[in-house]
């Protein structure tokens, strides 16, 4: 499947980002790895090390954890990921394409630097 980088246009779409000055948000762009993924396709397992950080610009997704009934929907502007690289855990949960999708994805150094202190403000 096709890959390139992210546009400015698209991650100013999702809320957690699109606070983030013009320029950053172009340099974050660049590092983020875009991605179509077919209905289906397991885009993180539950149980399993963390190392990308990822947000949804079109389709849907289900989110699913071992132990719990029911799954949520992951939406056009939602994100996930954080929680495995934030807090060092394993993956918490399995999230897979319920439709086609486009997602955008960034490893652990690029949400470090640009991603991570935007949950520290919640403090």
């Amino acid at each position: 499947m096709p890959r390139s980088s992210a546009t400015q246009h698209e991650l100013n779409r999702v809320e957690l980002l699109a606070g983030l000055p013009g320029q950053t948000l172009a340099q974050l762009a660049k590092r983020m790895e875009r991605e179509e993924v077919a209905p289906g396709t397991v885009l993180v397992r539950e149980g399993e090390p963390g190392d990308r950080f990822y947000v949804l610009f079109a389709g849907m997704l289900a989110v699913s954890q071992a132990g719990f009934g029911g799954r949520n929907v992951l939406r056009p502007g939602d994100y996930f990921g954080e929680v495995a690289l934030a807090m060092d855990v394993p993956r918490t949960a399995t999230v897979s394409a319920i439709t086609p999708a486009v997602v955008a994805s960034c490893d652990r150094e690029t949400f470090d630097e640009f991603i991570r202190p935007l949950f520290a403000d919640d403090d």
